[in-house]
């Protein structure tokens, strides 16, 4: 394991909501694990991150749709109680578009890569994305973007059927709209009302032609561009399945050599100037052989972990040793290597554990987020089955990853949104402080989590839970409703 400067803490930022952001607690671990202190900005409530025993501190993070200078002003705090300059690391898209915003601001603080100009705007706005790969001769679907719903259905049939509909900014889509960032239009006429609630969405509609999924199709590549512009701590990654399947994010992943795919994206970031930790998705044409780009994140993603090295690198530390100005070692390909996200894939998870792969929520040394997600995942399991029975479902609905989140396990804000699960009715709670750097004082609202006590459901009631997710999974009764077969698209 490259060797950090523990001097220096690191801060991860995730404003979204989604409590099985499995990449959060990635990133948790590769830093903490190598030493270095680790500061949570966060939802607390509900999330199995909160229970790593590498998280020194959890701060409450801005709500989500907060403006740039509310982030500012949360990001401030959280430094002033850190004491000391910190790595900052944004998990999610949102994030990661305030802090390129905010760099000059932040600069006292925290330590950023210098990103020139708006450019992690420009890649993660679908629309600019198109117009980058145009400019650089990187292969895209064929994007139009209407300007009235006569042009969304002349659009929608000079494209052909069925195509592609993108809100070109999906994190600016209010709460319990109904839309989601991506969909497949059938019709011209569902391209002309779609173009319809455009004020509603936030952000421009894009129509996309459709690139249809299929083995071997469905690629990722991550990596980190230091300061001399060299890509390290990652590489090409292929998807073995998604969730839910034939579309949305990895559920198993594999570290597969591409030099093909290398070339392009060290092409592509050479280009721009691109600097920091990005991740790309990629569906390869059949009948052409290209490798088309369908996003560009400017953050870590979901799966990061699955390119961690032989010599211990991944995304996550090439940007600290990088920011601390510490020698980064020669990269140590693993190729083989395996991700597996044990609640999209459960029974890949359940395979005998080879030394050449790494479950997402699962360690031997930080044993607690792990069991903490099986048990909330067997409560939404629960409350989806119900839904779909058509009972109706008392108290709070629990997080909705399979219906909500994009192609890296970050949530989007689409669809019917809801909080996470709450502890049940009549079960004792406890505040347990989280410990905090020494000679810190930390405000009670940054560090205190709830934890419960008093009536715990008994072993026999978990398993059972856990068994009815397994089979709920097994079967393909969560991953095939109406609105997930709206997802098998270029997401």
């Amino acid at each position: 394991m490259p060797i950090l400067d523990t001097r220096v803490p690191a801060v991860l930022l995730r404003i979204d909501r989604n409590p099985f952001h499995h990449g959060t607690l990635g990133a948790v671990r590769s830093l903490g694990r190598a030493g270095v202190e680790v500061h949570l900005v966060a939802d607390s409530e509900g999330s199995p991150v909160r229970r790593s025993r590498f998280v020194c501190a959890m701060h409450p993070p801005p709500p989500p749709g907060s403006s740039t200078a509310d982030i500012a002003a949360v990001l401030r705090r959280v430094a002033a109680r850190v004491s000391r300059p910190a790595v900052l690391v944004p998990m999610d898209d949102e994030s990661a578009l305030a802090v390129s915003r905010l760099g000059e601001e932040l600069a006292a603080g925290y330590l950023l890569p210098k990103q020139p100009g708006a450019l992690a705007e420009r890649v993660a706005d679908k629309a600019e994305l198109a117009a980058v790969c145009a400019s650089v001769g990187v292969p895209h679907p064929v994007t139009l973007i209407p300007g009235s719903p006569a042009q969304a259905a002349a659009a929608a049939r000079r494209l052909g059927l069925p195509l592609v509909a993108k809100w070109s900014r999906p994190w600016l889509i209010p709460a319990g709209t109904g839309l989601r960032s991506t969909v497949v239009v059938r019709s011209a006429q569902e391209a002309r009302a779609l173009y319809s609630r455009t004020d509603e969405a936030g952000s421009r509609l894009l129509l996309q032609a459709f690139l249809p999924p299929g083995p071997d199709r469905d690629w990722f590549f991550h990596g980190y561009v230091d300061r001399c512009g060299v890509t390290h701590g990652g590489g090409p990654g292929r998807k073995h399945r998604a969730w839910p399947r034939g579309a949305g994010l990895t559920a198993v992943g594999r570290w597969t050599p591409n030099p093909q795919l290398q070339s392009l994206v060290e092409r592509l970031t050479e280009v721009l100037g691109y600097r920091g930790i990005f991740d790309l998705d990629f569906r390869r044409d059949a009948a052409a052989g290209r490798y088309h780009l369908l996003d560009f994140n400017p953050r870590p993603g979901a799966q990061f972990r699955l390119f961690e090295d032989g010599a211990g690198l991944d995304v996550v530390r090439a940007l600290h040793l990088d920011l601390t100005h510490r020698p980064l070692p020669t990269p140590v390909p693993l190729p083989g290597r395996a991700f597996v996200v044990e609640n999209y894939a459960p029974f890949g998870a359940l395979r005998p554990r080879s030394a050449g792969r790494e479950l997402a929520w699962h360690a031997v040394d930080d044993r607690a987020p792990g069991r903490a997600m099986w048990g909330l995942w067997a409560r939404h399991v629960s409350l989806r089955l119900t839904q779909r029975a058509g009972r109706p479902v008392r108290g709070p609905a629990a997080a909705d990853p399979d219906g909500s989140a994009d192609t890296d396990g970050t949530a989007k804000a689409s669809g019917t949104v809801v909080g996470p699960p709450r502890e049940p009715a009549g079960t004792a709670v406890r505040a347990v402080r989280v410990t905090a750097p020494a000679g810190e004082r930390a405000s009670r609202a940054d560090s205190t989590v709830v934890r419960p006590r008093g009536r715990v459901p008994r072993q026999g009631r978990r398993s059972a839970q856990v068994s009815a997710a397994l089979t709920a999974l097994s079967s393909g009764s969560l991953a095939h409703s109406p609105a997930d077969d709206e997802k098998a698209s270029n997401c």
